[in-house]
């Protein structure tokens, strides 16, 4: 609707032969749009959600990452690790996870994650999630993997597997607004992406689906 004030997002991944470009199809969810961003920044949540694929007990400390707002607004998070058991259906014990957590658009965010195969190399999860009210949405997926490590069904079985856990902990959160100010809902270190999230909110009035700082 009207002139768009920002380029199409970039993914240079779709240009490498290497890689598989998988759709995850559209997932409705009853759950406010920008709570679906918040939940996918926050890595604490990986050990107790997706246990025994994306993380595990006891190993539920996150490390301390680096995160920052860049000057074109995108929030950025590096150095983040973490051992998941099973982030790749190849990889063997003791595999130390690295990504990058980037929230292009206030509702389009790309996880990065290294592989088992080329240390110089990341594969991708592309999120894009559309508002189709307040309380609802619907988020679409795209992941560029590289090849030579996993077969392209076992990707999409990968997918559908993880977003049906997140399903029922999106739609049952409380409040289902999210909530901009720092002192309305307790947090901790572990948080630190999202708390660097909810200022460019602010800073934006965003409003819809959101608790502001002031209330």
């Amino acid at each position: 609707m009207g002139e768009p004030i920002h380029e199409i997002v970039d993914i240079p991944e779709i240009n490498d032969a290497d890689q598989y470009k998988v759709a995850g199809g559209s997932k409705a969810l009853n759950v406010f749009c920008l709570r679906t961003v918040e939940i996918f920044l926050d890595m604490e949540h990986l050990p107790f959600v997706y246990i025994d694929l994306l993380g595990e007990e006891p190993h539920t400390v996150v490390p301390s990452f680096q995160i920052q707002i860049m000057g074109n607004d995108e929030v950025l998070a590096t150095q983040c690790e973490f051992p998941p058991p099973a982030a790749f259906l190849t990889a063997e014990g003791g595999f130390i996870v690295e990504c990058v957590n980037r929230v292009i658009r206030p509702y389009t965010e790309v996880l990065h994650k290294s592989n088992t195969t080329q240390a110089d190399r990341m594969d991708s999860i592309h999120l894009f999630m559309q508002p189709v009210d307040e309380g609802n949405c619907v988020v679409y997926s795209l992941l560029c993997c590289l090849k030579e490590y996993i077969y392209e069904p076992t990707i999409h079985w990968f997918i559908q597997l993880i977003f049906t856990q997140d399903k029922p902990i999106l739609e049952n959160q409380f409040p289902k607004h999210l909530l901009l100010g720092p002192r309305i809902e307790m947090s901790i270190m572990a948080d630190v992406s999202p708390r660097t999230y909810w200022p460019l909110l602010r800073d934006y009035n965003v409003t819809y689906g959101a608790i502001p700082a002031a209330i």
